[in-house]
């Protein structure tokens, strides 16, 4: 029931139960759990209960997409396109904030509000897109496995790509061990991943001061270089991570008051900028790694013609033979590293995706298997009949899809978090608000800009009758125009569901957490995110 407050001081917001009882213990009662529990008290020592989601998140920006766009931009523009890297990193954190506060201050995910918020055909549509999105990023995951596997024990890719299924059975051995320890693992696989690059930059020596300038001063010269920058935001800034973001910070259970809050969300973006600069670096360190390499003024022939059109296999074979075999083998562990942690995060995307807008929840291994499979079939298809030069033009496909796909993940993020209905006192500032629209803007257009002109090139260029151009021309536009209308409908489409969270003053709380005997009133952390998390190992009487 709505409870009214008639004190003057800054509201605060707290779980409704429907009476004004209210229970500091956990929707599971369990000491077995793990919970993690945020101490009520000032202190710098909070920000480490709050570690781990940004490490999760930060896989999504290191995956064998990031590594195949990353090798191609720094093998065909050098330094040049280092500048995007930084963009879309100081973008990434600023979404994938939002991303978190949204989850912290009202208690459900982003497809939880996609769900409330938009009528049943929308959701569904929205939903079919993020689950495109999963499969599309699970694809360079099962291809990078594949050629780190390749690369080395010199198994074949197309067996590599069929051994990646079994990637299942080592995540469900992770989660029984709980999520504190899965996020000490995916941290220091990320960890792993940063000091092979961080040894491929001793023996690959670029220029630094060539370094700096590609960061900072932007540029976009050659054939090809849009489209490569696109995938690069593709890679970087992936759909899929906005459901990810503000669902895993509901595993914490946090104290429910306004400081609280506030402390949540400054820690969850203070850990989450500490996760994406290291993934920043590693990007950068590809990028650089690539750079020098196939710039470099003592390679033979064969290596100039594999940096013209450079994959995840090709950049094993060019390590070895420029800086040495242990190079090569550094690279390969930090593949294998990327590919295996990224299907720990493509399957709790894709669990909480069917939860909240379908409300629908599946076993982990028949998730994990049934977004592995889709993504599976793909990639054995072109490993077998491309080889690895046709898996490696695959992740590219994949990587842009990605990328056109963002709006419709990102355009709801930025309507929800702006909404004071949802948000209350901390919904995003007018800067913000600003700042992460531009970011949306500029992407949009460029997506539409890349897809309008290469289509056109595409029917130029092609050898088809007139009549073939003519119906190729109107699908391809009415796609483009559908494409436009539903970026268009989520943009100005007006929010009309408040989100369901009690607003009491200052007065009102603390005379319900005297009467509770306790300094603060916590939030209950969620069953069903804690339990997609953390598989419980106890029996029904625990729960009762």
């Amino acid at each position: 029931m709505a409870v009214t407050g008639s004190g003057s001081g800054q509201p605060q917001f707290i779980s409704s139960t429907g009476n004004r009882s209210f229970s500091n213990a956990p929707l599971i009662e369990n000491s077995e759990t793990n919970q993690i529990v945020v101490p009520d008290k000032r202190s710098w020592k909070n920000l480490f209960a709050y570690m781990g989601p940004g490490f999760l998140v930060s896989i999504a920006y290191i995956d064998p997409g990031n590594f195949e766009t990353d090798l191609q931009a720094g093998a065909q523009y050098k330094y040049e396109l280092l500048w995007i890297i930084l963009v879309a990193s100081c973008a990434a954190l600023v979404i994938q904030s939002m991303a978190a506060n949204l989850g912290v201050v009202t208690g459900k995910h982003l497809a939880e509000h996609c769900r409330t918020e938009y009528p049943r055909v929308p959701n569904f549509i929205l939903w079919i897109i993020a689950e495109i999105a999963i499969v599309a990023c699970d694809i360079p995951e099962v291809i990078g496995t594949a050629f780190a596997l390749n690369m080395l024990f010199n198994i074949p890719v197309w067996i590599g790509v069929l051994l990646t299924g079994l990637s299942t059975l080592i995540l469900l051995a992770l989660q029984q061990y709980g999520v504190r320890k899965l996020e000490f693992l995916i941290a220091f696989l990320v960890f792993t991943i940063a000091a092979c690059f961080m040894a491929e930059l001793g023996y690959a020596k670029p220029d630094a001061k060539e370094v700096i300038k590609g960061l900072f001063v932007p540029e976009l010269k050659g054939n090809g270089a849009t489209g490569l920058a696109i995938s690069l935001l593709g890679a970087m800034v992936m759909p899929h991570n906005l459901f990810l973001h503000s669902a895993l910070v509901l595993s914490r259970k946090i104290p429910r008051s306004v400081r609280g809050i506030n402390e949540a969300c400054r820690f969850y973006m203070i850990e989450s900028a500490f996760a994406l600069m290291v993934a920043f670096l590693i990007n950068v360190s590809v990028i650089s790694v690539s750079g020098a390499v196939c710039n470099s003024s003592n390679l033979n022939a064969e290596d100039r013609m594999s940096c013209q059109d450079l994959d995840l296999n090709e950049a094993s074979f060019l390590l070895r033979n420029v800086l040495g075999k242990w190079s090569s083998k550094l690279f390969g562990i930090a593949l294998l590293a990327s590919g295996q942690s990224s299907t720990i995060t493509g399957t709790y995307a894709g669990q909480y995706v069917m939860q909240g807008f379908l409300n629908l929840r599946l076993e982990p291994w028949i998730r994990n298997m049934l977004t592995r499979c889709l993504a599976i079939v793909p990639s054995l298809i072109v490993a077998v009949i491309g080889g690895s030069a046709g898996a490696g033009k695959l992740i590219i496909i994949a990587s842009m899809i990605l990328s056109f796909e963002l709006p419709f993940a990102l355009v709801p993020l930025l309507k929800f978090t702006s909404c004071k209905t949802k948000m209350g006192t901390h919904v995003n500032s007018t800067m913000i608000s600003a700042v992460t629209w531009i970011i949306g803007s500029l992407i949009m257009v460029i997506n539409i800009y890349y897809l309008i002109t290469g289509f056109i090139k595409l029917l130029l260029q092609s050898h088809i009758k007139i009549v073939a151009k003519v119906l190729l021309g109107m699908l391809g536009f009415s796609g483009i125009a559908i494409y436009l209308a539903g970026i268009t409908y989520l943009v100005i489409r007006k929010n009309t569901e408040a989100t369901h969270l009690l607003a009491l003053t200052a007065s009102e709380n603390q005379q319900m957490t005297n009467e509770q005997g306790n300094g603060s009133i916590y939030s209950l952390p969620r069953e069903d995110i804690v339990s997609m998390q953390l598989p419980q190992r106890s029996t029904p009487a625990d729960l009762d």
